[in-house]
């Protein structure tokens, strides 16, 4: 059963909890710059992450669920490639 100590202890072994409480003993000065500088690090990588962003939930997806990659497979035969390109792709058809 959890008693009030035991779950201090888990919050306090928690990273998001311990970020959060150091972001909120800050004062609004320092609140302030450190987002500023966040801004100013993150401007660049925004659109970036924008443009990866479908790709990496399809990565996600494809490693977390078996028949997104059984999709992919299907879709890939579906396309009618040359076997020049399939073989590209590692699917195991060489040109002859």
């Amino acid at each position: 059963m959890d008693t009030p100590n035991s779950l201090n202890s888990k919050k306090s072994k928690n990273l998001f909890y311990q970020i959060n409480k150091n972001w909120e003993e800050l004062d609004e000065n320092q609140k302030s710059t450190l987002n500023k500088i966040w801004k100013v690090i993150t401007y660049k990588w925004q659109l970036q992450i924008l443009f990866n962003l479908p790709f990496l939930i399809w990565w996600a997806l494809d490693i977390t669920f078996i028949q997104v990659h059984q999709f992919d497979l299907k879709l890939i035969n579906y396309l009618n490639l040359p076997s020049w390109a399939l073989s590209m792709m590692g699917l195991g058809q060489s040109l002859n």
